[in-house]
């Protein structure tokens, strides 16, 4: 890999000044976002105990609200924390942050629950007797498109996304450990993200981001069994089987990765972006192939969509 080569990211955005003073929801309170605190005693600090999600605001609209809610509070139910709030309690306490940043569009929110504030600083779930944490941040963040132009590089990394009976991938939980530990590996070795495998070996995710190869006009991921349930992957899917795209969610090895034609990733804040290089190999001559360049079509006319019709 050549060093001296620009970094990218899939979270790479234009920069904005009026972050500097948001104002962020904890707990009921909208706060300076210098003022806006959690306890040192809370679980999602302490323990990683908790769960988020990431959405964007477009033209007064959250789009893919709904998926997202639905996320969310399976997680919850998943590990046995009481948000506290119906659905429609927080949709409002979202929309109460976006009104009071004055916020319309490009924008990042940041939407994350933990089991809230503990008795004492040990990880039993029933020391947190106050009830949940809830932390909403709202940024002005538009992805930049150079982007695009750049692509990312990735190195495959011997970290596994695991087992269900380890720690779910699916969960959008605040353990971001392993995938912090993945990314490290990456940058170290001169890439932007880390490509993370199976317990098989199989290709599976990046430490942040869904993977999408192309072979022959075909669209393949993996089989979703080992990672985050993505809820832009869903989306890209589904507007394959919609427009004729042949796709298939398969197991497939880094043979087929490095023989792709395409290769892409699918996020909430990037929505698709191509990969130019992966553990030194070349893929499309890096530049975004036509495949990449439909789907993101398809993708912004579908927020489109979701936005006139307001969900």
């Amino acid at each position: 890999m050549a060093d001296n080569q620009q970094k990218s990211s899939t979270h790479e955005a234009l920069e904005d000044e009026r972050n500097a003073d948001i104002r962020i929801y904890v707990d009921g309170e909208i706060l300076r976002r210098d003022d806006a605190k959690v306890s040192v005693y809370d679980s999602g600090f302490m323990l990683g105990d908790g769960i988020w999600e990431g959405l964007r605001l477009q033209d007064g609209v959250v789009y893919f609200l709904e998926d997202h809610l639905d996320r969310l509070y399976e997680a919850a139910l998943y590990i046995d924390l009481e948000i506290g709030k119906t659905r429609e309690q927080l949709t409002q306490a979202i929309q109460d942050t976006l009104d009071a940043n004055n916020m319309q569009t490009d924008v990042h929110i940041r939407l994350m629950v933990t089991r809230g504030r503990k008795r004492k600083p040990f990880q039993h779930p029933h020391l947190s007797v106050f009830g949940s944490t809830i932390v909403i941040i709202a940024e002005h963040s538009r992805p930049s498109e150079d982007v695009i132009h750049k692509g990312i590089r990735l190195h495959t990394v011997p970290h596994h996304r695991g087992l269900p009976l380890t720690q779910d991938a699916k969960l959008n939980s605040h353990s971001k450990l392993n995938c912090i530990i993945a990314l490290n590996h990456a940058l170290r070795a001169g890439a932007d993200e880390a490509l993370m495998l199976d317990p098989f070996g199989f290709v599976n995710t990046t430490n942040a981001c869904n993977f999408f190869i192309v072979r022959k006009g075909e669209v393949w991921t993996s089989t979703g069994d080992y990672c985050m349930n993505g809820i832009t992957r869903q989306k890209v899917i589904d507007l394959c089987r919609d427009n004729g795209i042949p796709v298939y969610e398969r197991n497939y090895s880094l043979v087929d990765s490095y023989g792709a034609d395409e290769v892409f990733l699918t996020g909430t804040f990037g929505a698709q972006t191509p990969v130019f290089e992966i553990d030194g190999r070349i893929i499309g001559g890096r530049k975004a192939g036509p495949v990449f360049l439909r789907l993101r079509e398809l993708y912004k006319s579908l927020i489109r969509q979701a936005v006139q019709q307001g969900k």
